[in-house]
């Protein structure tokens, strides 16, 4: 344990190291202080709620659509859908959702039936025997194409659904990755599987459940998500390196460094080292922790004080920003937003209770 502390802390002090050489390098857009994107627009917008229905998979469940409420649409509305964690609901990015919407976006929230707070209530309860069904792997990441295939039907016209913009947080985050191209990867799982009882990485737990599964599908990448946002995700096993390396879309990891869930250095920052797209980024929010961006969920889960760690309005400000940012330049393809995706962005936006770095390149020599 202490050596995974140590090795940690030095991989967070490399990262401030490179984030400060970054910063120096990189050009912020001309724009002296820059736009604060955390403010919501001054678009008027309604949210509508549908029961999604696969018969082929025998899977029910609901979504709530958030749009703008505009007079003409000359063209169809940029979509960002949000996938929730293990033990969350739609109302657990709730604010984002709000967020996105006043600046223009459409937004889609499903909430996935065997990973949502119900299922975690029912654990407690001691009416399920496991944190979520194996099948969750696969289910998850087919909600979204399932998703995008309705809403392409409801509202023929209104939403682009060929250009689609995703951000997930834990279980949400590899279901972002798996959608982006992230290919699960079965034959690494079962070596870093085999010594589960002597990891401290407590997303393994999770992870290994996927070994359980009937299914063999491996490839999940949807060609409509062309960009994605993953919080806090769990990729180490379920992925390892092979299966990260094959997204070729832009991505953006962001990790706590007190993240006792998902531990940042062996499910975010070394996962990072093995992205292959030139477009990636990594955010690290120094203190931050695995509910650090979390809106409560409608059910009352037990979450300790002391696991929330600093006020969640500061990294809940930085997602907003961050992906107001990421999804113009990606999902809107606006190129003046690219400016802002950069180290010096980072240090202008940090709040020192809750310091953030952002990097655009990292190797593994470099920790």
């Amino acid at each position: 344990m202490s050596n995974i502390i140590q090795e940690t802390s030095k991989a967070i002090a490399d990262i401030e190291q490179k984030a400060l050489r970054e910063t120096l390098e990189s050009t912020l857009v001309d724009v002296t202080p820059p736009p604060d994107f955390s403010q919501p627009g001054n678009i008027a917008w309604e949210r509508q709620l549908h029961t999604m229905q696969d018969t082929n998979r025998r899977r029910t469940f609901p979504i709530e659509v958030y749009l703008p409420k505009l007079p003409v649409y000359h063209n169809p509305l940029p979509l960002v859908v949000i996938s929730h964690g293990l033990g969350s609901d739609r109302n657990t990015f709730a604010y984002l959702a709000k967020h996105f919407v006043s600046q223009g976006f459409a937004v889609a929230v499903p909430e996935h039936p065997g990973s949502n707070t119900s299922q975690i209530q029912k654990l407690l309860e001691g009416l399920a025997d496991d944190l979520t069904p194996p099948e969750e792997f696969i289910n998850r990441p087919l909600d979204i194409s399932y998703l995008l295939d309705q809403l392409t039907v409801i509202y023929e016209g209104r939403i682009n659904t060929k250009r689609v913009g995703i951000i997930g947080q834990s279980f949400g985050g590899y279901t972002a990755l798996a959608l982006a191209g992230a290919q699960l990867n079965f034959p690494q799982l079962k070596v870093e599987c085999r010594d589960l009882n002597k990891s401290f990485n407590l997303s393994l737990l999770l992870q290994c459940l996927a070994l359980e599964s009937s299914e063999t599908t491996t490839n999940l990448r949807d060609e409509r998500i062309t960009s994605a946002i993953a919080i806090n995700p769990l990729t180490s096993a379920i992925f390892g390196q092979e299966g990260m390396a094959q997204i070729d879309i832009p991505v953006m990891l962001v990790a706590g460094s007190a993240d006792p869930v998902t531990p940042a250095l062996p499910e975010q920052i070394k996962p990072f080292t093995w992205l292959t797209t030139s477009e990636k980024y990594l955010t690290l929010l120094k203190g931050g922790t695995h509910f650090s961006f979390l809106n409560k969920p409608s059910s009352n889960i037990p979450v300790p004080e002391a696991a929330i760690g600093p006020d969640p309005k500061i990294a809940q400000k930085y997602i907003k920003q961050l992906g107001l940012v990421f999804f113009s330049a990606y999902v809107r393809e606006r190129a003046d937003y690219l400016g802002y995706l950069n180290a010096d962005y980072g240090t202008q936006i940090s709040d020192s209770r809750m310091p953030l770095s952002l990097l655009r390149s990292l190797v593994v020599g470099q920790l």
